[in-house]
Parts: C-alpha cells; structure tokens; sequence
C-alpha cells in the first residue's frame, strides 16, 4: 500500500509518496497549473492508494482531481496535526512527509470532507450571505452620507431602503460629488439586491423537495435561509454522534481548563464551523421575542450570567433541538409553559 503526503499551497503542492515500510520513494513539486502532470501522478498510483492533505482553503479541486483518479483522500484537521507533530525545523519536505507518516500510522486527526456537490451547495449560502453583508455596508455609507449632509427623510416609513425610501433618496439632489457618490450606492444597491433575489430563488429551489428543511424551520428562530445553511454546513447528521458532538462542531461550547482538582469554565471555544455558530446566534436573538419557553429559559441565565451568556446558551439549546429534528426525521415539538401560578393572597 502506497501513502502520499501533500503540502499545499496557495500556487504548488509538494507530493510525497511512502511505501509500506514508511521509506521514501518519490518526492514531486507540482504547480497548480500543471493539472495534466498531476492527474498523471494520480492515475500511475497502485490502487488502495491513500492521501493526507491539509485543509487549508486551497483543497477542494485538488481532492476532487485525486479522487477521480481512485485516491482515497484524508483531510487534515490543521490544529490538531500541528499540535501532535509541530516541529522547529518546518520545510515542505518535513510537512510532507508528516502528514504521510501520520496517515500510514493511523494517527492523522481528519477534518470531515464534504462531497463536491455538498461544497458548491454551500458556496451558494456563503455567497449570498457576503451580498448582504456588501448590501449592509453600502446602507451604512449612505446613512453616513445623509448625515453629512443633515438630511432626514420627511415620509413617514420606517425603511428609508423601501420603495417609498428609494424614491425619496433618488429625489435629492445634492452637490456634484456627494451626488456622484449617491447615485453609485444606489446603483450598486440595486445590482446586490438583484443578485441576492437571484441567490434566494437557487436557495427556494433546492430546498423544494427537501423533507429535512421542513423538519428544520418548525423549529422557532429558522427559516429558510437558515435551514438551508444549516443543511449544507452540517452535512449528514450522522457523522455526529450527539448534540455535544454537533456544539462542539459549531464552537458554541465552553472552554475547559483543568489541573489537578480545579477545573474552570470559561467562554465558548469558537472553534469549528462559524457560520452554523453565526447562524444559531442570530436565531436566538430572533427566538428569545416569540417562544415563551425559550424566552424563559434566557430570562433565568441573564440574571445570573448577562445576556451575552444568556444569548450563547439559548443558541446552543436551539442547535441540540436541529440534532435532534434531523437525526429522528420529525418536526420540533414546541415545548408548553406551564402558566406561573398566583401568588397567594395575603392575610388580612
């Protein structure tokens, strides 16, 4: 059996291949625009050939030309492979060979490799949500323009970025080059508004025939945006074998330190997927207005923990019941608050 070791970078990636005795017999220096030289390599490897590549943002392709070809591929988790073999003398040879070595043994730390659909699907929640956030920004240059300039909008609407607003915003008229600058925020507001309206319909589309989303937006706070990215930055629910394993992968779970017999809780790790970490967050803001349950639930931490606190852990409850809507394929039971009792009347 034939173990390859691959350090990639942003524009080559060295290839390291161990045989079965872990020695060294081939040592390779690929460029990302010699596809044809590395789908060679690839197709002359044995079969029952395996592959440890780093996640590092640049993987994707690669993983999937090396799977074409037969590869069994083996995602590195970066933080853990550094904290079981960091070395004080880091070269790409070292890196591949470690990364190898650590495969052949069976001691590599795997990060979860998403499918290439299941990573395009994802690509369209991420895109979508940086046009929002472009969109946010320009709505925040213009409130800024505006108030440069002392001007207030006289209708009464609360949206100065609906259809009463936009028309109000495209009546100013302004000095030469504030003007200039409002016409292109308009303008670019448009064109993002545009694209996301486009983003949203592929959303609605591909969830259409999705029983799982359905599961996911009866639960309070998710709706379809959310239970899309959700779905897509999840995966399948079973690589995780419970709801702590699911908060841990979100990052939504205190960091321990412990020695001796002390052991302290302190803030959430914020390691691993923050945009199901983003995604909770922001449910539990929306969640705490509208379910009682839930309302009380954040309520009784605040006073003892703040709301920041308070905020985490209703996201982290949320989560436990995602876990648990689609590991049984069935909609979020909402949980009944029991009416507070009287109190009782007072002697006269």
């Amino acid at each position: 059996m034939r173990t390859l070791g691959c350090d990639q970078h942003k524009n080559y990636c060295v290839m390291m291949s161990l045989n079965s005795d872990g020695q060294m017999i081939d040592l390779q220096k690929f460029y990302h625009n010699q596809t044809d030289l590395l789908n060679n390599f690839f197709s002359q490897q044995p079969e029952n050939t395996r592959m440890a590549i780093e996640a590092c943002g640049y993987d994707p392709w690669l993983c999937d030309l090396a799977q074409s070809c037969g590869i069994d591929v083996h995602l590195a988790h970066p933080l853990k492979t550094k904290a079981i073999a960091e070395a004080k003398i880091k070269t790409d040879k070292i890196d591949a060979k470690i990364l190898a070595q650590l495969l052949q043994a069976n001691l590599l730390p795997e990060a979860y490799l998403a499918d290439k659909d299941l990573r395009e699907q994802r690509y369209l929640f991420r895109y979508r949500l940086y046009l929002v956030r472009a969109q946010t920004s320009v709505k925040n240059r213009i409130h800024a323009l505006l108030d440069r300039q002392g001007l207030r909008m006289t209708q009464k609407t609360s949206d100065l970025f609906g259809n009463k607003g936009i028309e109000w915003l495209k009546s100013l008229t302004l000095s030469k080059y504030y003007q200039n600058a409002l016409d292109g925020y308009l303008s670019y507001l448009a064109f993002l508004k545009q694209n996301i309206t486009a983003a949203e319909r592929l959303i609605r589309n591909n969830l259409k025939d999705d029983p799982k989303s359905k599961y996911l937006m009866s639960i309070p706070g998710i709706g379809v945006i959310s239970a899309y990215a959700l779905l897509t930055e999840i995966g399948p629910i079973q690589r995780f074998s419970s709801a702590d394993k699911l908060c841990s992968y979100a990052g939504l779970v205190p960091s321990v330190h412990q020695s001796g017999k002390q052991r302290y809780h302190g803030r959430i790790t914020k390691q691993g997927n923050k945009f199901i970490r983003w995604i909770m967050i922001e449910a539990a803001h929306r969640v705490i207005r509208s379910d009682m349950g839930l309302k009380q639930f954040y309520k009784k931490i605040k006073f003892k923990k703040g709301p920041n606190v308070a905020t985490v852990a209703v996201a982290r409850k949320l989560l436990t019941y995602v876990y648990q809507v689609l590991s049984k394929n069935e909609e979020y039971k909402f949980q009944r608050v029991a009416p507070s009792k009287p109190a009782p009347a007072l002697p006269n």
